[in-house]
């Protein structure tokens, strides 16, 4: 059986769709009574291992930034046509900070046209949406919640993180509530496909169980802080095959405040159009970004960038391709829109140019997208 990239989608939190979804098979703890049964001996907390009481004290501590998410869909009533609001599927997310605003992946709302937000006390409240950025699998949704209910999650780094190192994971998997999981950090640096298929990149691999639920949920390091989303596994049935992946918490820190900020992600705009991979071959380019037409008046314009075109008889006008921005190479037009993410509408770049055989800098200054 081929394995397959699948999403640790929503799912309805009913007991029957828990149990038929998750093929569980719920028996009890003891198959018969005993009357003759000697009361267990407890053991105390000071006899946990170290390691353990670390778990403990993990979970204690950020278990109460974890929320689980219900997404609603619109449904109208059989027989009193009246149209409300019914769920849709279930994941996770965490709270970002006191001012109510909740992150979790896109694709657990997705589609919806409301969601619910659980906190850890069992309290509920209506989620409005703040903003998303699919191309990420990112989103933002607002409560309101007194403040002494949202503890914001500690916010960690990615760029340090070491194969090996130890994470955990919080979620919702299946419908079962403030779920601790435990795993390593199996490979840095991977790439997968989010839902719209662009690229994302430096995503971290483990192996701590991420199944269906666990969606928009934290990866934590053994200090409680955030160091990705889990949003994706690799599995041929659809539930955890130990390779599970996140969107590491450095995209996610430089993502989020501009959805809070804007309610969308403004990526800026060179005012270009490009061809694909296979443009550069045929025209037997430097791997890049052939551009196929240039805007007018936008920044490229007025920079001088020329696209391939045909010339009057036919042939073929050389063109720019770009190859780096600010001296970090760009390999296609995915990798463009990457670089381009990391500046603001306003910011000035330098591209490097490559035209019939000559390599240059070239200077502008990016503008906001109409």
């Amino acid at each position: 059986m081929n394995t397959k990239i699948s999403w640790p989608a929503p799912l309805l939190a009913s007991a029957a769709a828990l149990t038929v979804a998750a093929g569980l098979l719920l028996v009890p703890a003891c198959s018969e009574s005993r009357t003759d049964a000697q009361p267990r001996a407890v053991t105390p907390r000071g006899a946990l291992g170290a390691d353990e009481l670390a778990n403990v004290e993990l979970f204690r501590k950020t278990s109460p930034s974890v929320v689980h998410i219900t997404s609603l869909a619109a449904q109208r009533d059989l027989f009193s046509m009246n149209v409300q609001q019914v769920p849709r599927g279930t994941g996770t997310g965490f709270v970002w900070d006191q001012a109510g605003h909740i992150v979790t992946n896109f694709h657990v709302i997705q589609g919806a046209n409301g969601a619910k937000v659980t906190l850890s006390d069992q309290s509920s409240y209506d989620a409005s949406l703040v903003g998303a950025f699919p191309d990420r699998d990112l989103a933002v949704l607002r409560i309101e919640a007194p403040k002494d209910k949202l503890p914001p999650i500690a916010i960690g780094s990615s760029r340090d993180l070491i194969v090996g190192q130890r994470v955990y994971a919080i979620g919702n998997p299946f419908g079962l509530d403030q779920t601790l999981t435990t795993g390593i950090v199996s490979a840095l640096d991977r790439e997968i496909e989010s839902f719209n298929n662009r690229t994302i990149r430096g995503v971290i691999q483990t192996d701590a169980a991420i199944n269906p639920g666990n969606s928009g949920g934290p990866l934590l390091d053994s200090a409680s802080r955030l160091i990705g989303v889990n949003t994706q596994i690799a599995s041929p049935s659809g539930a955890s095959a130990g390779i599970g992946f996140a969107i590491p918490v450095d995209e996610v820190n430089r993502i989020v405040p501009r959805l809070i900020r804007d309610g969308r992600f403004v990526r800026p705009t060179l005012g270009v159009s490009a061809g694909p991979p296979s443009l550069n071959q045929a025209l037997k380019t430097p791997r890049g970004v052939a551009l196929l037409d240039v805007g007018r008046g936008g920044p490229a314009e007025k920079a001088g960038l020329q696209p391939f075109r045909r010339g009057n008889r036919g042939e073929i006008v050389a063109g720019d391709v770009i190859t780096a921005i600010n001296d970090k190479p760009v390999g296609d037009f995915d990798e463009l829109l990457a670089a381009l993410e990391q500046f603001q509408p306003g910011d000035s770049v330098t591209l490097t140019l490559w035209r019939a055989g000559q390599t240059r800098k070239q200077p502008l200054q990016l503008a906001k997208p109409e």
